[in-house]
This record gives structure tokens, C-alpha cells and sequence, in this order.
């Protein structure tokens, strides 16, 4: 029995064998669907952040070159709004890309607000070197090709039509502008917008504005709120999800003006990701993860078999027995890319513990011994299911789990004697 136990262990180690490679098995799988997401989206739009507005006033600034001379370059000095209101939805679609499912959507978002005192002055600037009529305005969005109407911003009593563009020193990314007529800096110059975008994956925002308001809403009922800030209030139902940011100036690590390149205006991003909501290799993978403890307790069972029965068992089919156990989470995997992950456990462990339960039924001509061994495999996979759709509590439940199955070995192993 003592060269029997350390057989069966070596057997344990080398199926540990085909579970890794059931683990890069679904590696692979998962890289296939994402490069399916990846490939609908390069289609449609990628992941998409909105910013607000911003003004962009060039000067002329003197500098030296390398001999020393001076000479005449243009800069831009940036000035962010003082009020900054986005509110919209989000309509989700799911494609499809052979047997993987991909989420997009349109955004019907407006935007507005009101910019302040352009002061010049506060950042060194002389008022004669302003150049006022080659002023823009700037609106970054990270995938152009999710514009599908002409964009046009009303700005005081005037509206520009927005194009694609880059400008010196760009630090927003892909962007749309326009020039325009500052008029008087002094005054306040309230602005409008509205803008129907498509995008994929997630929809982000920049607190571009002193004060930057954001409700969003969505018929999407997996919302998982993302970035540097999460909403003030947020409702989350089957009808979907309502979600309000309101974001202060003081809240971020970059100015509302400047000149050139500092901000790293990304940092501050915050929005939503629409995600899938059963993601089948992540449970699939989770699960391969118990499949040491599966074999070990099968094997455990069939060693407690041989004890209290005194049968005995060919290693050989301990080797057949644990291939079954392995077959199980192929079986898993491949079911669940075409069903839902709970049906698709279910299908796999009612297979699994059948062809366990006849083969130890035709080894043993025993209705008791694979009885035995139906209630412990049922009781297994019962225990792991469990597991997997309690990750928070996964630790606790799986300590507890094992400690009272080694309570059961040692109860029903105590008057066994080892030979």
C-alpha cells in the first residue's frame, strides 16, 4: 500500500501535465476573441474619450537658436473652459465575429458650457504678440472614424464647422478644429455641441471644465465604471444603468491654460466600459485551477475503495480515471463558446461523473462502490461550481471545504489497517 501511494502520487504529477496544456488551450481560445474584438472594432470605432472644447490662442515668442540669434517662433496658449456640461446615451449592439460576440455602440452626446477670461496676461504673454486671427478651437476624440455626421460647435452667436487637424506640440491626441474669432477676451463665451459618436469596449471623458458635469445612460445592464474618478450617483438595473460625474478643476494635475506641451491630459480620464457579462474562459480558467484537488480526491476515493474493501486497483486505471477528469474541462471549454457557462458545466460534469461511474460499475460489479463514487464526484464538481461563482469568497470556502474532507478521510480511514 505504501509503494501503491507513492505510484499514485507520481501519477498526480503527471497529469498535471495535460492541465497545463489545457490551460494554453484556453489562452489561445481567449486570444482569438480578442483578436475578434479587436478586429470588429478597427471596423466600427475603437474605445473612445471625449473632452470638451478647448481654445487655442498663437503668439509670437522670441527665442535663441544655437548661434545665439534670436529669432521669431508661434506658439499656442491653451485655455480650457470655465463650465464644461456633457450628457447623453449609449446604445449597445452585439456583432458577432464567427462564434465570438462583440460589443459596440452610438453615443448621442450633447456638450456644452461656457469659457472664461482668456488671460493672457497671467501667463506672461504681451498683448502685442498675439496673433487674433489665427486662433482655433480644438476637440480631441480618440477614433475619428466613430464620426459618422459633420461636426459643428456654436460658439457665442457663431458656428464653426469642425475638421480634422493638428496643430505645434499636439498633447490631444486625434482631433477636430476650426478656426475662430475671439472678439473680446474678456467676456464669457458659451459653446454647444452635438455629437453622435460610435466606439466600442468603453466610453471615457476628460474634466476638461472648472466645474465638468457628466450623466450618462445606457440600456446596458453590465456597466463597470472605470478611470481616474467614479460617479457621484449611479443606478444599476436589468433595465440598464444612469450614472452622474460632477469633477472639479482642483481634482486633476494639469491647469485650465497653459502654453505648449505640459498636461498629461489622459491621466485624468474617467467613463464607463461596457463589459461581456459572463466571460466563459475566465470561469474555464478558473476552474482548470481545482483540477490538482479533482484528481486528488478522486484518487483519494478510490484509495479509501481499496482499503475499506480491500479490492484493488490497477494503476493503469488510475491513469484512465484521471484523463476522464481532465477530458472534463476540454469538454467545458469547448461547450461553453456555443452555450452558457453554467449550462455548459452542467453538460460537462453530468458526462464526466457518468463515465466514471460505469467504468468503476463494469471494473467493480459494484453498485455500492460506484455508487460511492457518483456522490463523490457529484459533490466535487458541486464544491467547485460553488467556487468559481464565489470569487470573493473563494479562499474561505475552499479552506473550509478541504479541511472538512480531510476530517471525512481520517474518520472513514481510522480502523483501516495499511498492509
Amino acid at each position: 500500500m505504501l509503494f501503491k501511494g507513492f505510484l499514485i502520487a507520481i501519477l498526480v504529477l503527471m497529469l498535471l501535465i495535460p492541465t497545463v496544456l489545457i490551460q494554453e488551450l484556453i489562452r489561445e481560445r481567449k486570444g482569438r476573441q480578442l483578436e475578434a474584438i479587436e478586429e470588429v472594432s478597427s471596423k466600427w470605432a475603437s474605445t473612445q474619450t471625449i473632452a470638451g472644447p478647448v481654445i487655442g490662442i498663437p503668439f509670437m515668442e522670441s527665442v535663441k537658436d544655437e548661434k545665439g540669434n534670436i529669432e521669431q517662433v508661434k506658439q499656442f496658449a491653451y485655455f480650457l473652459p470655465e463650465s464644461l456640461s456633457i450628457s447623453g446615451d449609449m446604445l449597445p449592439e452585439e456583432r458577432s465575429r464567427g462564434i465570438y460576440k462583440v460589443i459596440v455602440y452610438t453615443s448621442n452626446l450633447k456638450i456644452n458650457g461656457q469659457f472664461g477670461k482668456a488671460d493672457m496676461a497671467s501667463l506672461g504673454i504681451d498683448p502685442a504678440a498675439i496673433v487674433p486671427n489665427e486662433a482655433i478651437i480644438i476637440f480631441p476624440i480618440d477614433d475619428l472614424r466613430g464620426i459618422k455626421e459633420e461636426l459643428r460647435l456654436t460658439l457665442n452667436d457663431s458656428t464653426y464647422e469642425l475638421i480634422p487637424g493638428k496643430i505645434p506640440g499636439n498633447v490631444f491626441g486625434n482631433l477636430l478644429m476650426a478656426k475662430i474669432s475671439i472678439g473680446d477676451m474678456n467676456q464669457s463665451k458659451p459653446f454647444s455641441l452635438s455629437l453622435n459618436l460610435r466606439g466600442s469596449k468603453s466610453l471615457s471623458f476628460l474634466p476638461f471644465g472648472k466645474t465638468t458635469n457628466v450623466s450618462i445612460a445606457s440600456k446596458w445592464r453590465d456597466p463597470s465604471f472605470a478611470g481616474n474618478y467614479l460617479p457621484d450617483q449611479r443606478q444599476v438595473s436589468d433595465q440598464g444603468f444612469k450614472a452622474d460625474w460632477k469633477v472639479l478643476y482642483m481634482n486633476r494635475n494639469y491647469p485650465q491654460q497653459w502654453i505648449g506641451t505640459n498636461p498629461d491630459i489622459k491621466s485624468s480620464a474617467f467613463g464607463v466600459d461596457l463589459l461581456v457579462p459572463v466571460d466563459a474562459y475566465l470561469k474555464s480558467e478558473r476552474s482548470v485551477k481545482y483540477a490538482i484537488l479533482c484528481i486528488v480526491l478522486t484518487f483519494t476515493a478510490f484509495l479509501m475503495i481499496e482499503l475499506i474493501y480491500s479490492k484493488s486497483i490497477h494503476p493503469f486505471q488510475y491513469i484512465l480515471v484521471g484523463f476522464a477528469l481532465c477530458i472534463f474541462y476540454t469538454l467545458l471549454i469547448s461547450i461553453s463558446e456555443y452555450l452558457q457557462f453554467n449550462t455548459a458545466y452542467v453538460i460537462s460534469a453530468i458526462a464526466t461523473v457518468a463515465m466514471i461511474t460505469l467504468y468503476v460499475r463494469s471494473v467493480f460489479q459494484s453498485t455500492r462502490i460506484s455508487g460511492f463514487i457518483a456522490l463523490t464526484l457529484v459533490f466535487m464538481y458541486s464544491f467547485i461550481y460553488v467556487l468559481i461563482q464565489s470569487q470573493d469568497y473563494a479562499l474561505l470556502m475552499g479552506s473550509i471545504g478541504l479541511f472538512l474532507t480531510l476530517a471525512l478521510v481520517m474518520y472513514f480511514s481510522r480502523k483501516a489497517k495499511l498492509q
